[in-house]
């Protein structure tokens, strides 16, 4: 655990730089979001993102700091830890719009299934570095990864979070997919998953069930369900090809979109930046996505690779879901942009993953071949 200069001699600014452009995007497009012209003031959702974004870099830096082999020593004890926070939410946690997910610790409330994200990515990589088979996997070698993910994904559902759920599904799907199913066992999950997704339908809670009919006819409900997904339409198409500026997004300021500065958080930006900000904005995320994977590629064992990939294919489906959410193209599922929703869990356990990228850029320069 000895800490090694050389880290800071090959830090990865690159890396850095663009987590902090989006960090910086964020407080400020939370002020926007919140600032009220007729008292001519913001609500201090922005000062608490920027206290969730000074801590998030604390714990960034902690993780940078730790050797990351040595964290995934005990990924197993750190998933457990978070799947047991898990369970507390359901005897002492408290609901917010229906979903039971968070727990009071004082002036803070913890999210542990942003947690999970984190240590479900941990967890994978440990095993599948530990259990490598160059000719792919079956799906009976596979029954403890997908424990893994089924224990805290069938209790994230439970609170419900579907959002939440289906990140951890997609990007376990990723990274098992990354380290290779044989093709017959392939071929059995694709068949079952096209078999199960109308029985899902009988599953789901009635609101989720909405949310997939607005999806498909947003005009069915408009002052209801359908709601949220034409006012964000409306911000986002009148924000035209410049924007209308800072602090001039009459959707936004008129108190018309909902969740301005959690789940559509992006339909805010795009108001007042316009098609080009909207676009620049995609352009720095795919550049920390393919960084991210830049760092998987160049990682000195194969431990590193998988949770580069893992954190990297986290960023890109919480990315992908929430634009295609936001502009119509999706469900409304409660997916946050990352570094740009106001949030403490998700910025915290964010940062730290950015603070494990850090870590497995850096010891590449350092580990012993």
């Amino acid at each position: 655990m000895r800490f090694d200069r050389r880290l800071i001699l090959n830090f990865d600014w690159t890396l850095l730089i663009l987590v902090l452009i989006l960090c910086t995007i964020g407080v400020l497009n939370i002020f926007s979001a919140s600032y009220s012209f007729a008292g001519a003031k913001a609500n201090p959702f922005y000062i608490r993102q920027l206290q969730w974004v000074l801590i998030g870099i604390f714990c960034m830096s902690i993780a940078f700091c730790i050797d990351y082999r040595f964290i995934c020593q005990y990924a197993y004890v750190l998933h457990g830890i978070a799947i047991f926070c898990l369970v507390i939410v359901f005897f002492y946690g408290f609901a917010t719009h229906g979903s039971q997910r968070w727990i009071s610790l004082g002036s803070f409330s913890l999210q542990p299934s942003e947690l999970v994200k984190l240590t479900l990515i941990l967890a994978l990589a440990k095993y599948f570095d530990e259990h490598k088979l160059e000719q792919g996997y079956y799906l009976r070698e596979l029954w403890i990864p997908f424990l893994l993910l089924l224990v805290p994904f069938l209790m994230i559902l439970e609170q419900p979070d579907l959002g939440t759920g289906l990140i951890l599904l997609f990007v376990s799907a990723s990274m098992f997919l990354f380290v290779g199913i044989r093709l017959k066992s392939l071929l059995y999950v694709l068949t079952l998953a096209v078999f199960m997704m109308p029985v899902g339908w009988f599953f789901m809670k009635e609101y989720q069930r909405e949310r997939v009919l607005t999806f498909l006819n947003p005009e069915r409900d408009p002052l209801g369900s359908g709601y949220h997904i034409i006012q964000s339409m409306i911000a986002i198409g009148s924000g035209g090809i410049l924007g209308k500026g800072f602090l001039k997004g009459t959707q936004t300021q008129l108190q018309f979109l909902p969740e301005q500065q959690t789940d559509f958080v992006f339909s805010v930006f795009a108001e007042e930046w316009g098609f080009l900000g909207g676009g620049i904005l995609i352009l720095l995320f795919t550049s920390l996505v393919l960084w991210s994977l830049k760092i998987a590629l160049h990682s000195r064992d194969f431990l590193g690779t998988l949770i580069a990939f893992g954190l990297a294919s986290l960023l890109f489906w919480e990315v992908f879901i929430n634009t295609g959410m936001v502009l119509g193209m999706m469900p409304v599922v409660g997916i946050p942009l990352p570094f740009l929703s106001y949030g403490g869990s998700a910025v915290v356990s964010l940062l730290t993953c950015i603070g494990l990228l850090l870590n497995v850029s850096m010891r590449r320069y350092i580990l012993q071949p």
